[in-house]
């Protein structure tokens, strides 16, 4: 890379690792930067150099996502790796049941159109694992930031958004279900 960056203006060198400081570490209670503050610290062209640094960063299979939270509130911009990690990388450190567990918590809220009641999440995951199993569950995915939970309703969190391809999820659920409809036939 420093060959690369050779013929590169000193200015936009500095605001890329900048950039890359700001997306990369984590400052806050969560990892990344919002678009104020890289537009803050790096002018009014961030994109550019936020494009120019995920260009540097596919090379070692990082990209960066930007993700919308809400629409009344600044994007925030994540460094992700690139495509599907390798099962052994995804599941290091997890149990399969609590892997299964986030993944029902996940593809519920998402079939109940981005907000499920936690009274229906609970009561469906308890069919399944005891309940203190659920408690601890629900728990950790809200610090973890996989989830989150307002006035008794459940949402994707940051985590979830940013690392999580929404759509070949409900794609994926949605081919199980028609290869199942199809062996009932």
């Amino acid at each position: 890379m420093p060959e690369e960056d050779e013929g590169m203006d000193p200015d936009v060198r500095d605001k890329i690792e900048r950039a890359a400081q700001l997306i990369l570490f984590k400052r806050h209670r969560e990892p990344g930067a919002k678009s104020w503050e890289l537009k803050q610290t790096l002018g009014k062209r961030y994109p550019e150099i936020v494009d120019m640094l995920d260009q540097k960063l596919q090379k070692i299979g990082l990209e960066v996502k930007e993700i919308q939270e809400e629409e009344d509130k600044p994007s925030r911009y994540y460094a992700t790796m690139k495509g599907h990690p390798r099962l052994s990388d995804r599941t290091f450190g997890w149990r399969i049941d609590d892997m299964a567990c986030l993944a029902v918590i996940l593809t519920y809220i998402q079939s109940k159109r981005g907000k499920a009641p936690l009274d229906e999440v609970k009561d469906l995951l308890k069919e399944k694992i005891p309940k203190w199993r659920v408690e601890k569950n629900i728990n950790r995915f809200t610090k973890m930031g996989y989830i989150s939970e307002d006035d008794g309703m459940l949402y994707m969190d940051w985590r979830a958004r940013a690392e999580i391809d929404q759509k070949e999820m409900l794609e994926q659920l949605l081919a199980k279900e028609i290869k199942e409809s199809e062996k009932e036939e």
